[in-house]
């Protein structure tokens, strides 16, 4: 039976970390919706400049251009068996576009549905924003203060020089919760109603927070 995994929560609640390790996990590729945008951005598409115009202010990409793309990714082969989905839905609008993307997909497979909501102390994910790495190369995600990487400022896999996102800081961090409060968090209500929403404590080292993601994934 086809597995369909989403993740709710606020920025840098730990969900790009856990999300990759269990898309390894499971075997199912792992859909970041971030990574989809930054590549239209790099390529300095018009869709990219214009998704780059919300994100540096903090807000949400427009829907259309963010359910197309998404739409032609969850239509690839190797997103049949399942999919672990990052990013995306952020606000009901996306999360009814997700439902017929999903119909649409499946066309009549059997499909399983879960949204995992990440909760966590606001506080702290301030100090993880301002303090959060990127390797340019493959992705992954380091903190100056909580998952330091082994050579300072250095990826351990592609010993490249890390990044940090222009729109790490504190002012854009605040902004966007902001936004994800009021336009993300009403989704917590949504899936709860259909019966699909599954809650785990995000506070915690990384180990202890994929511990409780995998007992509600494997349950």
């Amino acid at each position: 039976m086809k597995r369909e995994l989403i993740f709710l929560g606020p920025p840098a609640c730990g969900k790009g970390t856990q999300t990759n390790r269990l898309a390894e996990y499971l075997g199912f590729p792992h859909v970041d919706t971030g990574s989809l945008l930054r590549a239209e951005i790099a390529k300095e598409t018009e869709d990219g400049l214009v998704a780059k115009s919300f994100i540096d202010k903090g807000h949400l990409v427009p829907v259309e251009l963010v359910a197309t793309m998404i739409g032609k990714r969850l239509a690839q082969q190797d997103c049949d068996n399942g999919y672990v989905l990052d990013g995306y839905p952020r606000s009901m609008e996306q999360a009814l576009r997700l439902e017929e993307i999903n119909a649409n997909n499946d066309k009549g497979t059997p499909a399983t549905f879960k949204a995992i909501y990440f909760d966590i102390d606001t506080e702290l994910l301030i100090e993880r924003i301002i303090n959060r790495q990127s390797c340019p190369k493959c992705g992954e995600i380091y903190n100056k203060k909580f998952k330091k990487p082994l050579v300072e400022n250095m990826c351990d896999k592609c010993n490249v020089e890390l990044k940090t996102r222009k729109d790490d800081t504190e002012e854009i961090a605040r902004e966007r919760f902001n936004t994800y409060f009021e336009e993300t968090a009403p989704l917590i209500k949504f899936y709860e109603d259909k019966g699909v929403l599954y809650k785990i404590n995000a506070n915690g080292a990384i180990d202890e927070v994929w511990e409780r993601l995998l007992s509600v994934v494997n349950h």
